[in-house]
């Protein structure tokens, strides 16, 4: 294969990332006026934005050894037509209360082709290109984060769920199509036996468990960011329009330092151990900024934050695929993959702990003393 046609055939596995994304946020942000917020429906609500994260956590690391099994193109494959599937399935059977089955299923395919999708790109790009390529894979993924809550609040706005959901079956049928007709067939590479104890300690070493660690934070910071921004904003007067757009601003600056630091990164600007702490620390510096009276602070805070994910995100990923064994590339995104949910959940569940007890600044720096802990550790690696 041409270095061209390398390329090109990223970039469906970059819209599988956005696919993700994308299908994540544009339900999770609205479902609240699905089920309403007082009493038993606030829990409805909690469980129907665990269904997806849920389903990827338990399925990711069994998709991504299946895909080191059978070969990659096919988990993603069958992944993005099961997404279409399940969404299409919502709008025929065109009950509401069978949402929840619906987002399970989303969330079982996304665990299919997610582990997939960056398994490929990593085996379709040179190792002096690793950076680069994770880069622009999470700038599309942080697309989907960005869009997805204002496009789907407009289709919902249009056509109710059905249409949402219509319209996430066609992007994934779409997407798989043109993974279906770019993308070539990566065959399994020949694998050593693998004992219960090789992979412990395989995903207990230094390579595996700190970069895994600093995804995990970067996604944890992301998700406060998203979180409680809004009421960091709204304690100083600031209204949803504004506290809005500094969600998006977060989100949009993680998008563009992502490729820029993956070519930093190739070009031996930018090692993965200092790099990571620094992208750490630099959002454990914006936590801290919340604290800043004004709206000076909560820009300040989504900037610094939106620079720290977006440092950490494609150099975590290009340590992860660059020290794995090429044949388990997929089994060790899938369980890298289950340390970001786990951070996506565990963030705002510090930062809302924390927070109860002491005030939203302290549960701010609650994290920020976690992610320079992190920060320090990442230090070690090479």
């Amino acid at each position: 294969m041409t270095a061209t046609a390398g390329r090109r055939a990223l970039h469906p596995l970059y819209a599988a990332g956005f696919v993700t994304a994308f299908g994540a946020h544009s339900i999770a942000a609205s479902l609240g006026g699905l089920t309403g917020s007082v009493g038993s429906q606030l829990l409805a609500l909690g469980l129907l934005l665990a269904l997806y994260d849920g389903a990827e956590v338990l399925l990711k690391p069994v998709f991504g050894s299946l895909a080191d099994r059978i070969g990659p193109r096919k988990v993603l494959l069958g992944g993005l037509i099961g997404f279409a599937i399940a969404s299409a399935a919502f709008v025929l059977a065109g009950e509401p209360g069978w949402i929840g089955v619906a987002r399970f299923a989303q969330g079982a395919a996304a665990a299919a082709f997610s582990p997939a999708a960056s398994a490929m790109v990593s085996r379709l790009t040179p190792e002096t290109g690793q950076g680069r390529a994770f880069g622009s894979y999470g700038a599309w993924k942080g697309l989907g984060y960005t869009v997805g809550p204002l496009i789907g609040g407009v289709l919902i706005w249009v056509g109710g769920y059905d249409l949402l959901f219509a319209a996430l079956a066609a992007v994934a049928a779409v997407t798989a199509g043109w993974a279906a007709v770019s993308v070539p067939a990566l065959e399994p590479l020949p694998r050593t036996r693998q004992t219960v104890v090789d992979l412990a300690r395989r995903l207990g070493s230094r390579s595996f468990l700190l970069p895994t660690a600093a995804l995990a934070g970067s996604t944890g910071v992301l998700a406060v960011g998203v979180g409680f921004l809004p009421v960091a904003g709204a304690e100083h007067g600031m209204g949803p329009v504004f506290t809005g757009a500094v969600v998006s601003v977060l989100a949009l600056t993680a998008a563009m330092v992502q490729p820029r630091a993956g070519r930093a990164r190739d070009a031996g600007r930018l090692s993965d151990g200092a790099g990571i702490a620094a992208g750490l620390t630099v959002a454990a510096v914006g936590l801290a900024a919340v604290a800043v009276p004004g709206p000076t602070g909560i820009v300040v805070a989504a900037v610094l934050i939106g620079v720290g994910v977006g440092l950490v995100t494609p150099l975590g990923f290009a340590h992860l695929a660059q020290t794995s064994p090429k044949e388990r590339l997929g089994q060790t995104m899938g369980s890298a993959e289950v340390g970001r949910e786990l951070g996506d959940a565990g963030g705002p569940l510090l930062v809302g702990g924390v927070a109860a007890a002491a005030g939203l600044t302290m549960g701010m720096g609650g994290l920020a003393v976690v992610l320079v802990v992190i920060g320090l550790l990442a230090l070690r690696l090479h």
